[in-house]
């Protein structure tokens, strides 16, 4: 109802084939750098769907550890991935995009870790494109009972003027008392429209730790849901995004509490300028028999012009007695009282507001644990700020 589809160019969205020479070259050196120092517990790279580079830490591996693309995954482990592969968290018939994901996915990660492992390195993944088409990239990620793991996944592409969209299905399985810290990033070039379909399933007593940012791609669509569906289960959903020119990001969440005793915490935060667009809907849901279950939604939404629009709309659908779900939503612009006493101290107006942006993002961004990461992304809020228009 709010996403606009007909600016979609579906005659020119057929599958990208994979042909293309481009290789691990053609991805920005930064992005492939060690996530700690010069540490780095695994690496996958796809450009145009094609895998580049695949390695995995041998200490990691011996420990039974899998990390691979999803073709190699399906030939070497195909009963583990039959088990895994839209079966547990996203089904090809939940919708249109997840249709077509199914029928027609081009590459993929598949992650499993083995129960009671623990991985200290982070593993680290690169979805890179430079063609114009659909690319369907899918990411599959389990952890067994005990088991520990930090991932970084990134969807990135070079800059062009031809039609490109990427129909994504994300699914990470949390075992009991496992704990999966997740982080995903997105900054498309202007050309992509952006469709993913992603859950997460978390058992009892696990922990998913899940962190979203949103910065590029002309047309986003993003559905995140958790289900948590064991005893003493914790999620925690941390989104950032910043809109600008004619940019539309839409983010639909799901807190679905399926057990008693389990808690999630959901915070998104969004700014916007220019004519940007943006939606957030959130929705907490608690299944009969979820007593105890604590869960929380926020969303707040900074405007920096005034052709620019958020539409915040939260929900709690409470189906069970004796627990307590709360929402909260804000839209505002920067207050005046903050700028003017950091104008007070001697800072120009416009370093004043940039501060105080920075300021706004900085509980997402101290969540990302990667020092490198967040200063590449630190420093693409600060470029989208360098021409923000005299605030209303």
């Amino acid at each position: 109802r709010r996403s606009d589809y007909t600016t979609i160019r579906w005659e020119s969205a057929s599958p990208i084939q994979h042909g293309s020479s481009a290789g691990k070259e053609a991805i920005p050196p930064e992005t492939l750098a060690p996530l700690i120092g010069d540490a780095q517990g695994g690496l996958i790279a796809a450009v145009d769907g094609r895998i580049v580079h695949n390695e995995l830490d041998e200490s990691i591996r011996k420990q039974g550890v899998i990390f691979t693309d999803l073709d190699t995954a399906v030939r070497e482990h195909g009963e583990l991935v039959r088990r895994n592969l839209m079966t547990k968290a996203v089904k090809p018939d939940e919708g249109k995009f997840a249709s077509l994901h199914a029928a027609l996915w081009t590459h993929g990660i598949f992650v499993y870790v083995p129960r009671n492992k623990v991985v200290e390195l982070p593993l680290h993944s690169v979805f890179y494109n430079t063609r114009s088409g659909m690319s369907l990239g899918h990411v599959v990620i389990v952890l067994e009972e005990g088991a520990q793991l930090t991932l970084l996944q990134e969807y990135l592409s070079a800059e062009g003027q031809d039609h490109m969209s990427y129909v994504g299905m994300t699914e990470l399985v949390v075992g009991a008392n496992a704990n999966l810290r997740y982080v995903a990033l997105q900054d498309w070039a202007r050309n992509v429209y952006d469709f993913r379909h992603e859950r997460a399933r978390v058992a009892q007593d696990g922990q998913l730790d899940w962190i979203i940012g949103t910065m590029g791609a002309h047309f986003t669509k993003q559905f995140a849901e958790i289900e948590i569906d064991g005893s003493g289960a914790w999620a925690r959903m941390s989104g950032l995004f910043f809109a600008d020119a004619d940019q539309f990001m839409d983010h639909d969440t799901q807190q679905n509490h399926n057990a008693p005793h389990t808690t999630s915490d959901l915070l998104f935060k969004g700014a916007l300028k220019d004519s940007a667009r943006t939606v957030w809907q959130g929705m907490i849901k608690a299944m009969p028999g979820a007593q105890k279950t604590n869960g929380f939604q926020a969303n707040r939404n900074l405007l920096l012009s005034r052709d620019s629009r958020a539409d915040s709309i939260p929900g709690l659908e409470i189906l069970t007695d004796d627990l307590r779900c709360t929402h909260a939503a804000t839209v505002s612009r920067l207050e005046d009282e903050p700028v003017f006493y950091l104008e007070s101290r001697g800072l120009p107006k416009s370093e004043s507001e940039r501060l105080l942006v920075l300021g706004f993002f900085d509980p997402i961004m101290q969540r990302i644990p990667f020092a490198e990461v967040r200063d590449r992304l630190g420093a693409h809020i600060e470029q989208k700020l360098a021409h923000v228009a005299e605030l209303a």
